[in-house]
């Protein structure tokens, strides 16, 4: 029976060659995007799994209670993984791991920088990294220890072996190579390429061994035991700060390390969201493609309901059942499903290459895994019977009396299944349509809006080696002033583009609430900042040279900064910070630098070269931007040797920002496209159900006179209404649904009614071009072919 099923559907395909290509040509766009999609989902959804115990692997994360708000941070005190791994009787394992850094690592004459974590023994228990030399048992016992990657210790050593030689360490340290292990998968939350011991951080940072509970520097990680009760660790580890300091506003929980990387969102210490929500988009985006592709499936084979219902009539008359008729049908669908899916992977290895390069990361497909063919059967089943459900149990309900007779259509007054499936579909689309457009909308507001500061012509440079010095750092500005190459520059804290940074809540200042805690972010810089960044002063003055009294106990800040201490005249105001006495010298303009999606939190600003570790210079916008960089990495060159001159541009640095947005734009807009096209097809497909039930009518009316453009008018109109509905519909959904989106942003784009109103424009457009192709066609015809019969 399944042979003949099999033998009819292929007849049938041959025989109607043009309804065959629409019909596998839309299936196979649709099942190429819902793959490229899932393949996506899949690879954030499996982030870190690949580490054996995962479930039992835990982050600690820290609630910081300020007032009435709570601020969830990734960073917990030094002591905590030492005191939780004594004190908690689930915890198997603790270990520590600090935020990246990124240092120069040398052997002979080849100098690279290489991105590591200090981490404690215990790291290497943890997690099961893929040893390809070295005994992860002593790796990190020393102190002196390093742990390469394997692309790392290649490119430091080339085919030579690794294993026990030693390099130097920012050209001051000598390390010894004690393992190599494999890169880290870019689906894995820690990123490296080195991992050294935390008691060379001991070394490095000795104020911070007995820096108590306040000392906030480090990452915490737990495993716990086998069969441990997660709730009693939690409810221990949350005490736990609180029995050794009674007046903290720190708790510590137990967060999966599994979430790590997908749930990073949290407000007022409840985790809200992260990067799920866009990767949920993404599969919702693969139903509604998938879903869209298959409704246009049921569209073009209803369109032949007519031709095919004297089939069924003359086939019931022979004897056949219903339900061989409905296998007969669904055979159809599923052989036409899995040519399909054959030409989805012509596509998806044909455009595979382009996905991999704009979402910056490696998109595979393991035709060796049994669970991947496992899935794309049931994909080719599920897709076949979703499309082919419908058109199998409406022509098989078929009567033989009725269809040998004659077969019309239902009464005008009632809204056809297919009609709703065209509404459906055109919703869909109108809807990705909306979400494309003010997607897009928010990504030029971000990348437009002013910054608060100037990020043209603004480079970075690392403060290392010979620029430790501040006095050496100052022959570098002279140098380059001199050479016309800069107008000004001035130290800062770190990286100006990164995340994150130092906070204090030991701020006091006339007016301070005791009963309330604050937290200020604090930066360290050099004179003339203000200027350097391109940034406004609002009151008072930068740090400048001929105010040098001003630096040892001035501070400037931000206008986040007043407001939260509610500062009616800010220069002058004397402030506590700790035992220090400082005053306020200057008030700057709130800038964003490490965020273009919220506001700028309080932030002050203190003098402190020497505890900078970045150099912001201002090019010369009357010099050609290659030789002001090329004068920059002469001269640093030339006064720091043993480092290789790295410049960063701010302007960069700031457009990866909106990364992520990026991307759900480009993604919104292919794939907002390929519905388009698709619910089009399904559109011609009613247009050609409608065309053949009509055309004796038509050509009834032009023997009775009627011109072209009263017939165009007749058939076009009910579909227009169609596409009508589906924006009265979709238009309302989409607002909610970006509404919601827009308000995770506090600067966000005023879209007002443009977008539904061009989204209307093109939906319409593009339904009067798809169905008035056929409808001219129809019009234009001989009514004579339609009536000779008659």
């Amino acid at each position: 029976m399944l042979a003949l099923d099999f033998k009819i559907a292929v007849r049938n395909i041959r025989k109607n060659p043009g309804f065959t290509i629409i019909n596998i040509g839309g299936l196979a766009i649709g099942l190429a995007s819902c793959l490229i999609l899932l393949l996506y989902v899949n690879y954030e959804w499996s982030y870190d799994k690949q580490f054996k115990d995962i479930d039992r692997i835990y982050f600690a994360k820290l609630n910081l209670k300020l007032g009435s708000n709570t601020i969830t941070l990734e960073a917990t005190p030094n002591q905590l993984a030492h005191t939780a791994a004594q004190e908690i009787p689930g915890i198997e394992l603790a270990t520590r791991m600090s935020d990246e850094e990124n240092k120069l690592f040398t052997y002979q004459q080849n100098k690279i920088k290489l991105t590591y974590s200090y981490v404690d023994p215990e790291f290497l228990q943890v997690f099961d990294y893929s040893f390809l030399k070295g005994d992860p048992a002593t790796a990190l016992k020393q102190p002196n220890s390093v742990i390469l990657t394997a692309s790392s210790a290649r490119k430091l050593f080339g085919s030579e072996e690794p294993l026990g030689k030693s390099l130097m360490w920012d050209n001051r340290k000598p390390l010894t190579v004690t393992a190599v292990i494999a890169d880290p998968p870019k689906n894995q939350s820690m990123q490296f390429e080195a991992l050294q011991t935390w008691a060379f951080h001991d070394q490095e940072y000795p104020n911070e061994i007995n820096g108590g509970w306040g000392s906030i520097n480090c990452s915490t990680i737990f495993k716990l035991k086998e069969n441990a009760d997660f709730g009693a660790a939690d409810a221990s580890l949350r005490k736990l700060i609180k029995a050794h300091q009674q007046d903290t506003q720190m708790e510590v929980f137990l967060f999966p390390f599994s979430k790590y990387q997908l749930y990073d969102e949290f407000k007022n210490g409840k985790l809200v969201g992260g990067r799920i929500d866009q990767v949920r988009l993404f599969f919702f985006l693969a139903f509604c493609v998938l879903l869209i592709a298959s409704i246009n499936y049921m569209n073009l084979s209803t369109a032949r309901s007519e031709k095919r219902a004297r089939e069924v009539g003359v086939r019931k008359v022979l004897g056949s059942s219903r339900k061989a008729l409905i296998s007969q049908f669904l055979m159809e669908s599923m052989l036409l499903s899995f040519l399909a899916m054959v030409i989805a992977f012509v596509l998806i290895e044909l455009t595979l290459p382009y996905f991999n390069h704009l979402l910056e990361i490696v998109l595979t497909i393991n035709y060796q895994s049994p669970l991947f063919w496992c899935s794309i059967i049931v994909l080719i089943l599920t897709t076949g019977f979703l499309a082919g459900c419908y058109p199998a149990f409406y022509l098989s309900s078929f009567t033989p009396i009725r269809v040998l007779k004659g077969f019309t259509i239902a009464g005008k007054g009632s809204l056809s299944i297919r009609r709703l499936l065209v509404v459906f579909q055109f919703s869909l689309s109108i809807v990705m349509i909306v979400g494309a457009t003010i997607v897009y909308s928010q990504i030029q507001y971000m990348k437009n809006k002013p910054l608060g500061f100037d990020k043209n012509n603004l480079v970075q440079l690392n403060l290392e080696g010979e620029f430790a010095n501040p006095s050496k750092v100052e022959v570098l500005k002279a140098a380059l002033k001199k050479e016309n190459a800069i107008v000004s520059a001035s130290e800062y804290a770190a990286d100006f583009t990164a995340n994150g940074g130092s906070i204090t809540g030991n701020f006091s200042w006339p007016g301070k609430n005791k009963k309330d805690d604050y937290v200020i972010n604090y930066r360290t810089v050099g004179y003339d900042f203000v200027s350097t960044i391109g940034a406004k002063m609002i009151e008072g003055a930068d740090f400048l040279r001929l105010l040098a009294s001003d630096t040892a106990s001035g501070i400037l800040v931000n206008q986040a900064a007043v407001k939260m201490m509610a500062l009616q005249h800010p220069v002058g105001t004397p402030i506590s910070w700790g035992d220090k006495k400082l005053h306020i010298i200057g008030v700057v303009n709130d800038y964003n630098n490490a965020t273009v999606r919220n506001q700028a939190e309080p932030t002050a600003f203190y003098y402190s070269p020497k505890k900078s570790g970045a150099l912001l210079l201002r090019l010369n916008p009357s010099q050609p931007l290659n030789v002001a960089i090329q004068t920059i990495n002469r001269i640093s060159q030339q006064l720091n040797p043993a480092y290789p001159s790295a410049l960063k541009y701010i302007d960069e640095g700031m457009e990866q920002k909106i990364k992520s947005e990026k991307l759900l734009g480009v993604l919104s807009n292919i794939f907002g496209s390929f519905a388009i096209v698709i619910s089009c097809l399904g559109l011609l497909g009613l247009a050609l159900y409608m065309a053949e039930q009509r055309k004796r009518e038509i050509s009834i009316r032009k023997v009775l006179g009627a011109d072209l453009k009263s017939i165009l008018v007749l058939l076009n109109k009910d579909f227009i209404k169609l596409v009508l509905i589906s924006n009265l519909i979709a238009i309302p959904i989409a607002y909610v649904l970006l509404t919601k989106w827009l308000q995770t942003y506090d600067y966000k784009v005023s879209t007002g009614l443009w977008p539904y109103m061009l989204a209307a424009g093109i939906s319409l457009t593009i339904a009067i071009l798809t169905i008035s192709m056929q409808s001219f066609k129809v019009a234009k015809a001989n009514p004579v072919d339609a009536l000779k019969y008659e």
